[in-house]
């Protein structure tokens, strides 16, 4: 009877001065109002705990987000639950609709196999009772076996007052459907924002909270209200898991990512422009090992009751600054000020309307404070959460990192956002290659003298991952085809081009493939077609510098054939010793590209030239040799 009276009551307590901030009144009130709310968990009834077996019966909010959607699918992979989905929609025809198209939206399937296991329930988390019915919200209260919150406003710029529907009193009423009927869990997702207090020293899973009179921006203040109440509601016997993720990435497989997405945004610009603000670290993990790690806390009754930071392992600026040069993106890093108003002033000469969002957010002072408190703050900790994840044998956290980004960042370029190395950029690492030797005439055995000076480069290691080709510019000198040298007018290079290709039989495998278009001094066309091949022989020296050629005009067949080598005396001097790098890196840098690309270009090589020898060593042992009709009976 006494929970009436609460909320005026904690209003009394006294509060910081506030005189001098501009903002001052509404701060106040803001206060005022986030005090009130917290009282209201008090009204929960006591209740025991709930059964601990793995649920049946889940009701799933926000399975329309970016998070939500993915974790719908992964309860449905790894539990044998029924979901129920609370949608907005007029109906559940129309509310079916809008969760079809969003989980199309993130490459997620909706076919008949998730149908039947999904019951869309048209409602909204801001509503009494969200929308339900009376009947239906009793059905539920009985029958359910667990409660998974993860809708929420996301929005930077709106304040608490705007935002408390969604976010605190949305939670409070999945709380009270928790506490209602059979006793229920309740998987709360938060975020590492309750931490977002300049200077905070610690986010660890069992540290106190920011200050909230230090929190200004109203997403900060209503995720740290909400999951402040809960801890009230824990007081009550409800057994409640808070789950706050960081900075949500996009999927390592699929690219799909979330347009309007902090993270998202900033990755972009840093891509775009080429430039990064300095900060202590980005706590940021993709969303299929958010997604994985929150529904194993869900489905694991041990695992109940506590909170989980799926924060991944954090990113520092040197680990950003060599992801980005490692995709070719080389980028200057700036402080923070000067970082906000050089992107402002490149997004108002060069609109992106993808970025607008991110625009809106760097003009905002709330926001900036936000951003500012995101920036300089620590490394979040995870203790308990890789406990959690080393005893259920998942994936373990990984840096977000260059290889992880990948498809997002294509998919990003894709969409307009962000932009990706191109050939035309100045190259990031290059070195020549002089080839000599013999080719003769269709039909003739006459042999005459041909040899290439070529230039070899890459725009980013990026280009190496993705499609494993180099760029080839250069000449090639052969008096049998032309007086004058012919000028290389487009060129490729691929390594190891049959890698994924199943070798199952054969001796000689390629090591690499050129492709070159050719222009003579009169204008006449021409194309070169070359191959390195690894073969069961000793001659693994000759192998890596032999390069067996084709030639022939544009549009016809080959005229000449033939092979050049790579003189032993040069090789090392011009593609070890002769390597270039970009001349803006620093020493640093410069270095860690050489071997980078030696590593990679290495290792690929030697895969290449074993592979001969382990086919040869299969005939030897006779593994895959075909059983005469004798042996077959035997």
């Amino acid at each position: 009877e006494t929970g009436p009276e609460r909320p005026a009551a904690v209003t009394t307590l006294p509060l910081p001065d506030l005189a001098d901030d501009p903002h001052g009144t509404a701060r106040r009130e803001d206060l005022d109002q986030i005090l009130a709310d917290l009282a209201l968990a008090d009204r929960l009834p006591f209740l025991r705990s709930p059964e601990p077996l793995p649920p049946r019966r889940i009701l799933l909010t926000g399975a329309t987000g970016f998070l939500g959607s993915h974790m719908l699918l992964d309860l449905l992979r790894h539990s044998d639950a029924h979901v129920y989905c609370l949608v907005r929609g007029a109906d559940e025809e129309a509310a079916t609709a809008r969760l079809a198209a969003q989980l199309r939206t993130y490459r997620l399937p909706w076919n008949a196999e998730v149908r039947r296991r999904v019951t869309v329930l048209p409602g909204d988390i801001r509503r009494p009772r969200l929308g339900l019915s009376d009947e239906l919200w009793h059905t539920l209260a009985h029958e359910l076996d667990s409660v998974v919150g993860v809708a929420a406003a996301v929005d930077f710029l709106r304040g608490y007052q705007s935002l408390r529907a969604s976010n605190v009193l949305g939670t409070l009423t999945l709380a009270e459907l928790a506490a209602t009927g059979r006793p229920k869990p309740l998987h709360h997702i938060s975020s590492i924002a309750v931490f977002n207090e300049v200077g905070i020293s610690s986010m660890g899973e069992d540290d106190p909270f920011a200050h909230v009179d230090r929190l200004v921006a109203g997403y900060d203040q209503s995720k740290w209200a909400a999951e402040a109440a809960l801890r009230r509601a824990r007081d009550h016997g409800l057994i409640v898991s808070a789950l706050r993720p960081g900075g949500i990435g996009g999927h390592t497989k699929t690219g799909a990512y979330n347009p309007q997405d902090l993270s998202s945004g900033l990755i972009s610009a840093f891509g775009r422009f080429r430039t990064v603000p300095a900060f202590r670290y980005l706590n940021a993990a993709p969303v299929d090992w958010v997604s994985r790690v929150a529904v194993a806390v869900v489905c694991e009754p041990d695992a109940w009751g506590f909170d989980y930071n799926l924060t991944g392992v954090p990113n520092t600026l040197d680990d950003v600054v060599r992801d980005m040069a490692f995709g070719g993106m080389h980028v200057r890093v700036e402080d923070w000020d000067e970082w906000r108003t050089d992107t402002l002033a490149r997004l108002e000469a060069e609109p992106v309307p993808e970025l607008a969002f991110l625009a809106r957010v760097l003009q905002s002072p709330t926001a900036l404070k936000l951003c500012e408190a995101t920036l300089k703050g620590p490394a979040a900790s995870a203790e308990r959460t890789d406990a959690l994840v080393e005893a259920l044998g998942l994936t373990p956290a990984a840096r977000y990192d260059a290889q992880a980004q990948l498809k997002t960042f294509e998919k990003l370029a894709g969409d307009g956002l962000a932009r990706l190395p191109r050939k035309e950029d100045q190259p990031y690492l290059w070195f020549a290659e002089t080839t000599q030797g013999l080719v003769r005439r269709t039909g003739d055995t006459t042999q005459t003298p041909c040899s290439m000076a070529l230039t070899l480069s890459i725009a980013s290691m990026y280009q190496l991952v993705k499609e494993r080709r180099v760029d080839v510019s250069g000449e090639i000198t052969c008096p049998a085809v032309h007086a004058e040298p012919l000028t290389v007018v487009h060129g490729d290079l691929w390594v190891r081009p049959e890698e994924g290709i199943p070798q199952q039989h054969g001796l000689k495998h390629q090591l690499l493939r050129y492709r070159l278009r050719l222009r003579d001094a009169g204008g006449q066309l021409w194309w070169l077609e070359g191959h390195k091949y690894a073969r069961a022989r000793r001659d693994l020296w000759r192998q890596t510098r032999a390069l067996t050629i084709e030639l022939g005009r544009e549009g016809e067949p080959a005229t000449f054939t033939g092979e050049v080598v790579v003189p032993a005396d040069s090789y090392v001097r011009d593609q070890i010793d002769g390597i270039k790098v970009a001349p803006h890196l620093t020493g640093q840098e410069k270095r860690a590209a050489k071997l980078t690309w030696l590593a990679w270009f290495g290792l690929e090589m030697g895969r290449g030239l074993a592979g001969p020898f382990a086919r040869a060593a299969a005939d030897l042992l006779d593994l895959r040799r075909t059983p005469n009709p004798t042996e077959r009976h035997r």
